[in-house]
């Protein structure tokens, strides 16, 4: 470059001194003219994208100048497929890169028990899934899983569904004796004590809601049976008033009481007043009978001053008796 620059004075017919401060001079001016050139031929800092990067390297470069070559990468959450990932700056522009990324794949979390998931938006990176329980299991944790660069994020855990204390009963008691609360599908048994009776469902169940499936049992105390006399094949049970009723109609059919009365007495009554009849008979009759004793008891005691010339003739038919 200083020979062409000096060839130009010696042709435009000037003549030139090439002393030390020119060659100085001319020095200046071939810098800066390499200076100019070279920047003119510099690519400017690739572009970065969602799916291609720079990689560490080649973002510590401050300048890309002719020639120059940088490598490309996938981005976080994606997987190189195919490709070099090199570009090189050429006439100030960089070559087409050859890269090719695709999504990372989480595939399907691995299973849990009594847990599903709904992988109907896929498992590529960024993709969300549903956890669900089994029926009677209880989902604590995150509901949602989703796929990051590390893989699935979210956790979950299913645990089965537990009911309160069994409720208790008066008069009653539970099979339920263990120390933990009933859990899913476990069943609880109800008795009653001696004297009464079970009224309801005789068991409850613990619910996938936490609930059970009934209200527990009822114990009521148990009552005599009321026996219908017109009940084939059931004894009768007596009461006071058959008692009395069977006591008069003895008392009026025995033979003592037909003895002294020639008409028999009807212990028949359509109406049912009979035993009530037959019964104001008898009281009548006995205090009769006992009218009668007191008075001989009493003429008893007169001795020899009564001399009974004046009784009357009905009495002397009832001393006969």
């Amino acid at each position: 470059m200083w020979i062409s620059i000096v060839y130009l004075f010696q042709q435009s017919g000037m003549e030139v001194s090439l002393d030390t401060r020119v060659q100085r001079k001319l020095k200046s001016l071939l810098l800066i003219y390499l200076f100019v050139v070279s920047a003119a031929g510099d690519c400017p800092k690739p572009e970065q994208g969602e799916i291609v990067i720079l990689s560490n390297e080649s973002l510590l470069l401050n300048e890309f100048p002719e020639g120059v070559m940088v490598t490309l990468e996938c981005a976080n959450g994606y997987i190189k497929e195919s490709g070099s990932g090199t570009i090189t700056c050429s006439d100030e522009k960089w070559t087409e890169p050859d890269i090719i990324c695709r999504k990372k794949d989480c595939g399907v979390p691995g299973s849990l028990p009594h847990m599903n998931f709904d992988i109907s938006n896929g498992t590529l990176f960024g993709a969300k899934i549903k956890v669900t329980c089994d029926k009677g299991y209880r989902i604590t944790g995150t509901s949602y899983k989703q796929c990051f660069a590390s893989g699935w994020y979210g956790r979950a855990k299913c645990n089965i569904v537990t009911c309160k204390e069994p409720p208790t009963v008066t008069n009653g008691r539970s099979s339920w004796g263990a120390q933990v609360n009933p859990k899913y599908e476990e069943v609880v048994h109800y008795t009653c004590n001696d004297g009464y009776n079970l009224t309801g469902n005789h068991t409850i169940v613990c619910s996938e809601t936490g609930g059970y499936s009934s209200q527990p049992p009822e114990c009521i105390a148990s009552t005599s049976p009321t026996v219908s006399p017109s009940d084939p094949g059931v004894r009768k049970i007596s009461t006071t008033e058959d008692k009395a009723a069977t006591t008069s109609v003895i008392s009026a059919t025995s033979p003592s009481f037909q003895g002294k009365h020639d008409d028999p007495v009807n212990t028949t009554n359509d109406n049912g007043t009979g035993p009530v009849i037959i019964s104001v008979i008898v009281v009548t009759l006995v205090m009769c009978i006992v009218v009668i004793s007191i008075s001989k008891f009493c003429l008893r005691r007169k001795g020899s001053y009564d001399t009974r010339e004046d009784l009357k003739p009905e009495l002397l038919q009832f001393q006969n008796l």
